[in-house]
């Protein structure tokens, strides 16, 4: 499976750190993570909360020619809000076909299964399908 340029990039960047450093990058990914647009900060309703996950992790998606992901996690999880992070960085500006050919083992390419909970694990695959999930549903109804 081919990736975005920034999934590769981001998988080369995990690749290149020896595993006593990946939870140190992946929290600075958490750092990186962008607040919600305001049309969205005060309409709660609008975005899907991530059941997978344990902590409260919501998420938006807007189909145009592009992708856009939104996705809002709290500062008190912080290898939660890492994953969202990749997960936005990863698939946000990309066109439809794209994100939902987008590979499902590229979570696990990251490297951090052995070093995070099979749940937090869980937590971000949640986030993925429910991102392709949304641009499917966007999709079919436009």
């Amino acid at each position: 499976m081919a990736y975005s340029s920034q999934a590769q990039e981001i998988l080369e960047t995990f690749s290149e750190v020896p595993d006593s450093s990946k939870l140190d990058l992946l929290l600075e990914f958490a750092d990186g993570l962008p607040d919600l647009p305001v049309r969205y900060q005060d309409h709660p309703e609008l975005l899907e909360r991530v059941e997978e996950c344990q902590s409260p992790v919501f998420l938006f998606v807007e189909v145009d020619e592009k992708v856009h992901i939104y996705l809002t996690a709290p500062k008190e999880a912080p290898t939660t809000r890492g994953f969202a992070a990749i997960l936005q960085s990863a698939l946000d500006n990309q066109v439809p076909s794209e994100v939902l050919a987008f590979d499902d083992a590229f979570v696990n390419e990251l490297g951090l299964t052995k070093l995070v909970s099979p749940l937090r694990i869980r937590g971000m695959n949640g986030m993925l399908h429910r991102i392709k999930r949304q641009v499917r549903q966007k999709l079919d109804a436009s």
